[in-house]
This record gives structure tokens, C-alpha cells and sequence, in this order.
């Protein structure tokens, strides 16, 4: 049995290599040493400020060395980090502070004004800790700078200790409506990353803090998150960098620009890109079509992504570009990393939505029969090993997650799948109306709601379309009232105030009727296959 915590993990290697780059945004290069000093600055500010063992610590942040830096000091003094989605709106924003009982949150002075709004429903808060990019930090906050100056070199621990059994929320969007938090142990998440060792590039963990502190004799590989350190994707790939006592990059910029990212990988040497599929791998591609032989990207090595299928096209087009690189889709979730992988090199990009099933993966039919190879059969991907302990404050849903087959408990996030005869898995998608857009992950019902308060809408309901560059994008199907007529960019105009900007509907469907049930339920599946009709019909005649 094992027993990691991140914190002893990084603490060692800040003593192997205290002067090797441990974070780098736009001209801040900071060192292992540097970034273990500051994040003892603010585990000691957290400490002191009456926070418990396990109290829930919210990361507001944009990517910057912040982040991870946040993370590093609840790791520190036994507390348990949040993640928050920056893209949601003033309702989201409460639900997941009270739903994660927050007592500290670390939020970029961006946010001042949307925290204003709500601050006053959350009074389990006693730390509002402010990174200030705006020159203008509010007077209820306290100085995120002022508190990592005092750092030393020292560890900070809180008076219970650490442990493996330490938690790491990891907030996702999810098919219910309002967001989940996962709940991984730090010794289930540190294995299922590698446990000291890069499960990409084929290391084995390591067998013990002796052993991994063995391992770090220099700097390791250097890492780009193009995707925000807030989701998973981005996250677990930063930690699995470090892990390694690597050095993350992240981009200045708030918005996803393609020559920013190559300009940064050219002048840091980056090694490794992670990325969300075609949403960031088609504009990064058109750069280097556009601008041939401009951008040094010879030191780039690998390229991952999670969350969204990666089409066939876009991965043999940046291995023309790219040849050296390997190409690495990995089939996963929030509760259920290494689900399955795909891996393309050279000249060969494998088929999209075909991946091949990692260890101690099985695909069950909703009644349990495991599915067989070469069988027409479509079940559930599930995983056991290292897994989450399940939802926070929902038992509910742990259970429905979480299921035990043959005595053993699995993770089924909501992948359905076939297995070829080969034991390669073909991916069919969410069991759900969940929709997956750019790797943001939607619920219908929450715009639906929306859309219906409008006085020109009857009915709606929210399906998903192709869309080239974000896998899915959001389309409206809309039966109208009789007292005024349909304004699409009034009603987008109305979602957008209301909730996160990916879940406004990129595309309106107008019908008679949405025909509901009896029983008031919407076929989803016939209005989806309708409003990808008409979608493609007007797109065709642009």
C-alpha cells in the first residue's frame, strides 16, 4: 500500500532541484525553490486564519503560476483545493462555493465584481485571497502577494498532518444540471498519474518517496496546458509534469491564440502540448499552414488531449508538420482517467473514436453482462484501481457512478461504447442528453429554463449539432408564443446573462410544437436529429 500527497512529492523535488523552472508565464520564470517558498507563505496564512484539517480551499483563477502555486500550499497544510470554472455566471459561482463548502478562495481581482454579488450568501468564506491583474484589489480582500512574500523554506504542515487520504475536488460540469465535485484521494490520484512516473513515455511508478526522490537528478519535461488549469485536462496533465520535477508554461493571454501558444513553444522549448481536440488543435494547425516556417517546433514531443474526439484529419496534418511528435487521445473523465488511449505517430493517425482499452477497463451492458469482443452489444466504459471515493454531498449520484461487478467497484463516468474484435473500443458517446462542447460539458435543461422566461417563447429545448472546430455546439429548438416574434440575438443576449458564455446557443430551430409526452418529456433524439437537418440545410446554402 501506498500513501502519496503531492506535497511531500513536490517538496522533495524543491529540494533535488530548487533552481530548475518550475512555472513560466509571458517573462515570469519561477523556480521549484521559489514556488515551494511562496506556497508555504500562503499554507501558513491559511493555517493561522482558524481553517481546518480537509477545509475547502477555491482556486478562482485564470492560468498563471497562481494556480498551481494555490494548490500546492491546501496541499501543504492538509487542506483540500477547488477548482472553479472562471466562465460561470453569479448563480454557478454561489452554488459551488456553499456546495463545496469553501472557507478560502484565491480569485484573480477580474472577478471583484461578480464576487460582490454574492459574497454576502456565503458566509462559511473567511479568506478572500486576491491576485490582482486589475491594479484595483477590493478592501474586503486580503493581498495574495502580501501572504506568499513571508514564505520560507520550511515546510508547513497543519498540526493533523498529511496523508494519502488528503481530498482534491475536482468540480464538473457533468449530465445533472448544476456541477459535481469529484472526490479523489491524493494517493488514488498521484498512482493513476503515473505515481512518480510518466505513464506516457512508459515510466513506472515509483516505489516509495525514497525511490522518486531518486529519480529527480535534473529538470524534466516541459509542459503547455493550452486548456485551462481549471478542468481536469489541463490540471492532471500539470501534475503529471511536475510529478516529474518538470516545468509548467502557461499563456498570458484569456482567449485561446494559436501564435501566442507556438511563439511560447519556440521560445521555452516546450516538450509537450495538452490540448481539448479540434477546438484547439484546427486554429493551432491553420497558424502553421498560414505562416509555414516561422516557428521552431522541433523540441515538441508529445501532444495530448482529453475531452473531446480528435479527429483523424487534424492529427495527420500536425504530424506532417509536427513528425517527430506523438499524438496521444486519451479517452477519460473527471472520475475516470485512462479509460482508454490512442496513440498516432509518423505518418499513421489512428482512426478518430477508436481507442484501445487501458488496464482494468471493461465495457458492461446497463444489466451487467460484461460486452465481448467482435459483439454487436453497446455498453457502459467503466474502470476500477484507482478511482474516486465519488460525488461530494451526493450520494445519490455516487451510486449510480460507482458500481461494484463481481465484487469489484468500478468508476462509469457515462461512456457508451462497442468493443471490436480486436479488443479496440469504438466510442459511441454520453449515454445522456449531456452536451460536450469544446470540452465544456452543458445540461439542456439549465438553458431550456432560461430561453422559457422570455415572454416570445413558449417551449425549448436544447440539442447538440456538429460544429467543425468544438465537436458539438448548442442549438435551440424553439416553438414560439403567440405574442411576439423570435429575436435570436435577444435570446442569446438573455442566456449570456445569465449563465456561462459556452452555453449560449450558437444556432435556433424554430417548430410548431416540440410534442412533448403525456408525461411532458421531450424527445431529444428526434429534435436532435431534426435540428441537424436544418442546421446542415442552412449552412449548405451559405
Amino acid at each position: 500500500m501506498t500513501d502519496w500527497n503531492f506535497a511531500d512529492a513536490y517538496e522533495t523535488v524543491a529540494t533535488k532541484v530548487p533552481d530548475a523552472p518550475c512555472q513560466i508565464q509571458g517573462k515570469r520564470t519561477m523556480s521549484w525553490a521559489e514556488v515551494d517558498r511562496r506556497a508555504n507563505g500562503l499554507a501558513l496564512d491559511l493555517r493561522d486564519a482558524g481553517l481546518g484539517h480537509q477545509a475547502k480551499v477555491a482556486v478562482y483563477l485564470y492560468n498563471a503560476p497562481e494556480y498551481l502555486e494555490s494548490y500546492l500550499a491546501a496541499f501543504k497544510a492538509g487542506m483540500v483545493p477547488v477548482n472553479t470554472n472562471y466562465r460561470y455566471g453569479p448563480e454557478e459561482i454561489a452554488y459551488l462555493f456553499d456546495n463545496s463548502d469553501a472557507e478560502a478562495v484565491v480569485f484573480h481581482t477580474s472577478f471583484t465584481e461578480l464576487l460582490d454579488k454574492v459574497r454576502s450568501r456565503l458566509p462559511r468564506v473567511r479568506r478572500w485571497y486576491a491576485v490582482d491583474d486589475t491594479g484595483a484589489a477590493p478592501d474586503w480582500s486580503t493581498s495574495y502577494d502580501e501572504v506568499v512574500a513571508v514564505g520560507r523554506a520550511e515546510p508547513v504542515r497543519g498540526p493533523w498532518g498529511r496523508s494519502g487520504d488528503d481530498l482534491l475536488l475536482l468540480y464538473t460540469g457533468g449530465t445533472t444540471g448544476m456541477p459535481k465535485g469529484v472526490m479523489w484521494r491524493q494517493d488514488d490520484l498521484f498512482n493513476v498519474l503515473g505515481g512518480g512516473g510518466n505513464p506516457v513515455l512508459g515510466q513506472t511508478p515509483a516505489k516509495d518517496l525514497d525511490d522518486y526522490a531518486s529519480r529527480i537528478t535534473g529538470p524534466g519535461f516541459v509542459t503547455l496546458p493550452a486548456c485551462p488549469l481549471m478542468h481536469g485536462t489541463g490540471q492532471f496533465v500539470a501534475f503529471v509534469t511536475l510529478n516529474g520535477g518538470g516545468c509548467v508554461v502557461t499563456l498570458e493571454g484569456r482567449s485561446f491564440d494559436p501564435a501566442e501558444l507556438w511563439e511560447a513553444v519556440q521560445r521555452h522549448g516546450v516538450n509537450g502540448i495538452a490540448i481539448v481536440g479540434d477546438a484547439f488543435a484546427r486554429p493551432m494547425l491553420a497558424e502553421l499552414r498560414e505562416n509555414p516556417g516561422r516557428y521552431d517546433t522541433s523540441s515538441v514531443m508529445l501532444m495530448t488531449s482529453s475531452g473531446v474526439m480528435w479527429s483523424q484529419e487534424t492529427k495527420a496534418a500536425l504530424l506532417e508538420r509536427i513528425p517527430q511528435a506523438v499524438l496521444f487521445d486519451s479517452l477519460g473523465s473527471s472520475e475516470a482517467v485512462g479509460l482508454a488511449a490512442s496513440i498516432s505517430a509518423g505518418d499513421s493517425a489512428t482512426d478518430t473514436a477508436r481507442f484501445q482499452l487501458g488496464e482494468r477497463v471493461h465495457v458492461f451492458t446497463d444489466d451487467g453482462r460484461e460486452v465481448l469482443p467482435g459483439s454487436d452489444d453497446v455498453g457502459m466504459v467503466a474502470i476500477s484501481g484507482f478511482i474516486p471515493l465519488g460525488y461530494y454531498k451526493d450520494e445519490a449520484k455516487t451510486a449510480r457512478n460507482f458500481r461494484t461487478f463481481d465484487g469489484v467497484r468500478y468508476s462509469i463516468p457515462g461512456d457508451y461504447a462497442q468493443v471490436n474484435e480486436d479488443g479496440s473500443l469504438h466510442l459511441l458517446g454520453r449515454g445522456s442528453v449531456c452536451i460536450n462542447t469544446g470540452g465544456e460539458k452543458v445540461y439542456p435543461e439549465e438553458v431550456e429554463e432560461v430561453l422559457k422566461e422570455h415572454p416570445a417563447v413558449a417551449d425549448a429545448a436544447c440539442v447538440a449539432v456538429p460544429d467543425e472546430r468544438f465537436g458539438e455546439s448548442i442549438c435551440a429548438v424553439v416553438e414560439p408564443s403567440t405574442e411576439m416574434a423570435i429575436d435570436e440575438e435577444e435570446l442569446r443576449h438573455r442566456v449570456r446573462t445569465r449563465l456561462a458564455g459556452f452555453k449560449v446557443p450558437r444556432s435556433f430551430v424554430t417548430v410548431q410544437s416540440l410534442g412533448r409526452s403525456p408525461a411532458g418529456k421531450v424527445d431529444y433524439p428526434g429534435l436532435s436529429q431534426l435540428a441537424r437537418e436544418q442546421v446542415s440545410v442552412r449552412e449548405s446554402a451559405v
